[in-house]
């Protein structure tokens, strides 16, 4: 009896097998490396919703911006426009072409009007309040320009407010005397030189994208976004990147002033692509690498509206088909380093701090 008490004892405080210590290992193991990559899921979910955070708020300030400005642009019939349209401004984002990279003016659209908005006007606290109109100069434009005091500006959404002045009084801009005359006739804005466009320096800042059209009315409002592309949703259903019905047979014979083109117009579509700010960062240090493109060259494959990849300007587009093409080359830069069909490279993490929003503006003129 007492051996086998002894027996048992011995059985009792016998420690554990060696089967059962990696057995025990393994599984503590196993719990470790599910944690982890527990975690791991969890900061990268985190990191993209933070992302997503930045430019959702950046996207919103940006479209709230414009919602007030194009609520009060000045609508008589007389007044000029710089927008897309057959005369004067016709480019589709200025005619940049998808595969081609950045090229001189060659990018996002730009838009000036005059608006009923308050703006700040440099030397205004110099004239009495009868001297100060009413309106504004409004414009909007991508900063193409890379050079001096620009760099900062480069690949960045920019609007002008330029406070003006009744006609004739000297708004003295950086100690220069510049008129800036409220004159609403067509052709003011037009981007041409010469006696065509007796008002080219007044408004150069507004109608170009250079280095020599700088302006110290230009703010940078969207510091990431990098592509700005609107077009028009007509009265009578159709969208266009002409204030006109571009798919009518008599199209080519269209003379209106693009106040009359303007009044067919139902909204503004405003689409934008927006950039975190690590991701930008990610992709200005490789630009210099050999076939990596910079911001504006990433901006250069989201096509325009009109000059779509492979389907050129004659088919009829639908409402939501250029914002999808922007996501589908997005995606192909987040799997594979480069847009379908292009050498240019980039940053494959880059590519997933990249939104695009769209937007529409309702813009019944009469």
């Amino acid at each position: 009896m007492k051996s086998a008490i002894i027996a048992s004892l011995r059985r009792t405080d016998a420690g554990f097998t060696l089967a059962e210590l990696l057995v025990s290992v393994f599984v503590l193991v196993l719990l470790i490396f599910m944690f982890t990559q527990l975690m791991t899921s969890v900061t990268a979910i985190t990191r993209n919703d933070h992302k997503h955070i930045d430019t959702d708020t950046q996207a919103r300030v940006v479209f709230d911006r414009m919602a007030l400005d194009f609520a009060q642009m000045a609508k008589p019939p007389d007044v000029d426009y710089y927008v897309k349209q057959k005369g004067g401004y016709g480019g589709h984002g200025n005619g940049h072409g998808c595969g081609q990279g950045k090229n001189g003016d060659k990018g996002s659209d730009q838009i000036a009007f005059f608006s009923h908005v308050p703006a700040y006007n440099p030397d205004s606290s110099t004239y009495s309040a009868t001297k100060q109109s009413p309106l504004s100069l409004i414009a909007y434009r991508v900063n193409e320009s890379n050079s001096g005091q620009d760099t900062a500006r480069y690949g960045r959404l920019e609007r002008m407010a330029k406070g003006l002045l009744w006609n004739g009084v000297n708004n003295k801009v950086n100690g220069q005397g510049v008129y800036y005359p409220i004159v609403f006739s067509p052709g003011q804005l037009t981007a041409c030189n010469g006696p065509c466009d007796p008002w080219a320096s007044a408004w150069l800042a507004a109608i170009n994208n250079d280095n020599n059209s700088r302006d110290p009315d230009y703010e940078v409002i969207g510091p990431n976004v990098f592509r700005f592309e609107y077009y028009y949703l007509l009265k009578n259903g159709r969208v266009t990147d002409w204030p006109w019905d571009s798919f009518d047979e008599n199209r080519n014979n269209i003379s209106d002033p693009p106040s009359i083109g303007l009044s067919r117009i139902e909204a503004i579509a405003v689409s934008i692509a927006v950039i975190d700010t690590a991701s930008r960062a990610l992709i200005q240090a490789t630009s210099s690498q050999t076939c990596h493109g910079d911001i504006l060259d990433l901006a250069a494959e989201l096509p325009d509206f009109n000059n779509t990849c492979g389907r050129g300007g004659g088919g009829q587009k639908s409402l939501g088909v250029l914002e999808d093409q922007w996501n589908g080359i997005l995606q192909s830069v987040a799997q594979t380093g480069h847009p379908p069909g292009s050498s240019k490279l980039f940053p494959q993490e880059a590519a997933k701090g990249i939104r695009v929003y769209n937007r529409y503006f309702d813009l019944k003129i009469w």
